[in-house]
């Protein structure tokens, strides 16, 4: 089956069309001085449409892995769920004068660095043939490697790696990628599977609901970042208005629960409920 997605630069509008997508990369970051103008809203624009998102840094690989590692961390921040990657390539002037020994250990470094840094999130490669079949010897890229083929099938990149995404198609408005999994839910469950398991906290003994005057406590701004942490768009100031009932609906009806927009002691306690997705 496969799910599909696309990767965007600063090439695509703030809000590129996603229907039929279940994932996008955006690139946030190049070199250590470089920041994507539009990488904020494209992340606003996918969280909002329920993708899974990843987001990318381009390298100068005669600069210092962590150094640019750092620039791009500084602001990415990314929540449970979301998968930070390399794109490993380097055909512009300045990556060129980088001897291939020194861009393979560029690439290890800034892998082994950033995952370090952020152990609760799936962090891997992105890179095409050449790249994996003339510049890279250590088969290395962490938790996952998007590879790029462009112009081969969906799903058929034509190596034995254990590949996740696959870069089909760099025509048209933006590049065209593949996922082998299933589901969107099946994705977001692994992306999440890298963040230590939450511990329930008891019910608070209250139900969340809509009222007049709306709600505003602690225990709603729990509920709401736990929400986030698995993926929802959902704003987490404390207040249980419309769009924390929105959330909670489309969450009972996902978990097979009263449709009611309540958080009553079962939706909380399936919101720290495995399996996590949304």
């Amino acid at each position: 089956m496969g799910i599909y997605g696309q990767d965007w630069a600063s090439y695509q509008s703030a809000t590129p069309d996603t229907t039929g997508l279940s994932f996008a990369f955006i690139k946030v970051s190049q070199g250590t001085t470089y920041t994507n103008p539009e990488w904020t809203a494209q992340r606003d624009h996918a969280r909002g449409a329920g993708l899974v998102v990843g987001y990318y840094h381009y390298p100068e690989m005669a600069n210092s892995p962590q150094a640019e590692a750092d620039h791009f961390l500084s602001l990415v921040q990314p929540q449970h769920g979301e998968l930070l990657c390399l794109d490993w390539e380097g055909y512009d002037a300045t990556n060129r004068s980088v001897a291939p020994p020194a861009q393979l250990t560029y690439k290890d470094s800034w892998l082994r660095y950033v995952k370090g840094r952020v152990p609760d999130s799936p962090v891997g490669l992105y890179c095409n043939l050449d790249y994996w079949r003339n510049v890279d010897t250590s088969g290395f890229f962490q938790d996952f490697l998007w590879i790029a083929t462009a112009g081969a099938p969906a799903g058929q990149p034509g190596i034995t790696a254990n590949w996740l995404f696959h870069q089909y198609d760099d025509s048209g408005d933006a590049d065209k990628d593949y996922c082998h999994l299933d589901s969107t839910d099946q994705l977001r469950t692994w992306a999440l599977s890298f963040a230590p398991a939450a511990s329930a906290p008891a019910w608070p003994g209250e139900y969340l609901r809509l009222q007049t005057p709306l709600l505003h406590d602690g225990h709603v701004q729990l509920w709401q970042q736990r929400m986030a942490d698995r993926g929802w768009s959902i704003g987490v100031d404390g207040w249980y208005g419309e769009q924390s009932v929105s959330i909670c609906r489309q969450f009972q009806q996902q978990k097979g629960l009263q449709v009611d927009g309540i958080v009553g002691p079962q939706t909380w306690a399936a919101a720290w409920t495995a399996p996590v997705t949304a």
